[in-house]
């Protein structure tokens, strides 16, 4: 079967037309935003990321020139190569959790935190101003930040308020941008505000960015890859409350709504019969929340992929880690077009065909 138009590979990276822009990511994560840049045609010459499991697929699959291996704020301290002090764009996705929707917000915020890998201990809520203080230090032509939704509700705005005006202090025009993943060509309806600021003695206009791509239904983006293999028939073998729960739940919906019919209690309001109609609900870092449209299992590490507008041949050590992973990424299809606007319109860098017409 022929592959669907939203596919593709790390190799197709190899024909982008290069616009000469330099990019440092830092908690790159597993590369979803360098990929988004590379897309773009920018250069992705540093990345930086405290979790060792994360730092090992990203050096595997992104090949950077410079990773540096620590928390943010050693950064702040480290002799860093000249080049650094030179950047385009400096990038950074600093974790979000204590800010979602889904998490326990207000509670964690100013708490300490250890991460999976066994870490350091790190207050969340900090490490936006970490990731500033770097911009204030490297002094890059554009800062872009990703956050969750939850950044812009209720108490966080105050939190929010506070980001924006230190973008200001340390000499930066910041602009605020809500977008959905599904309006920049994902497979998937997931939404997070991006903070782009530009410095103040770039003379430019104020940044345009409203995304209107055709949305992707979860179907159409993994038509190809509905053929299980022998170890995907184990990997997506349906839990106990699958087969009891997804038989009366409609693609779209969640397991809460047949438990409150007819057990009386409010659960599973996270775990989601896809709908391959439309794209798919966010992706979650807890990868048994998500079943099949079709059959009752849950979704493959290939499916995974391509609702997350990862390439096809992006390799995780195991197909549950790879799918935690994009859990927890940006998409780089979505950054590819907050990359690609601020290079055309601020950094001017004609772009660009897109990698989907040159593919």
């Amino acid at each position: 079967m022929q592959k669907p138009d939203c596919a593709w590979n790390l190799s197709d990276l190899a024909s982008v037309p290069q616009n000469g822009i330099k990019v440092m990511s830092t908690f790159a994560c597993n590369g979803g935003s360098s990929m988004g840049y590379k897309r773009a045609g920018c250069e992705v010459i540093a990345a930086n990321d405290i979790d060792p499991e994360m730092a090992w697929h990203y050096k595997l699959n992104i090949k950077p020139k410079q990773y540096f291996l620590c928390p943010i704020n050693e950064l702040l301290t480290k002799e860093l190569p000249p080049e650094l002090f030179e950047l385009d764009i400096l990038d950074g996705s600093p974790p979000c959790s204590t800010f979602s929707m889904a998490g326990s917000r207000e509670k964690a915020w100013g708490k300490d935190k250890h991460f999976r890998e066994g870490q350091a201990k790190q207050v969340l809520s900090d490490l936006f101003f970490d990731y500033l203080d770097l911009v204030g230090k490297l002094k890059p032509k554009v800062a872009i930040a990703e956050n969750v939704k939850g950044m812009i509700l209720g108490n966080a705005k105050g939190y929010t308020k506070l980001i924006m005006a230190r973008f200001k202090e340390i000499g930066y025009r910041p602009q605020l941008f809500l977008l959905n993943a599904a309006d920049c060509g994902v497979p998937q309806r997931r939404e997070r505000v991006f903070f782009c600021a530009v410095r103040d003695d770039i003379d430019v206009q104020p940044l345009k960015l409203a995304p209107t791509h055709k949305w992707i239904s979860a179907g159409e983006a993994t038509s190809d890859v509905q053929v299980l293999t022998d170890a995907e028939q184990v990997e997506t073998k349906p839990a106990p409350n699958d087969l009891k729960c997804w038989p009366h739940t409609l693609p779209g919906d969640t397991y809460s709504t047949f438990l409150m019919k007819y057990e009386k209690r409010n659960a599973c309001f996270n775990q989601y019969r896809v709908n391959d109609k439309k794209p798919s609900n966010t992706l979650s870092s807890t990868v048994g929340l998500y079943t099949h449209w079709s059959k009752c299992r849950t979704l493959t590490y290939r499916e995974w992929k391509r609702l997350g507008s990862f390439p096809d041949d992006y390799q995780a050590k195991t197909d549950k880690i790879g799918k935690y992973m994009i859990g927890m990424s940006v998409p780089p299809k979505m950054t590819e077009v907050v990359a690609r606007a601020v290079c055309e319109q601020w950094l001017n860098a004609k772009s660009l065909i897109s990698l989907q017409k040159a593919a």
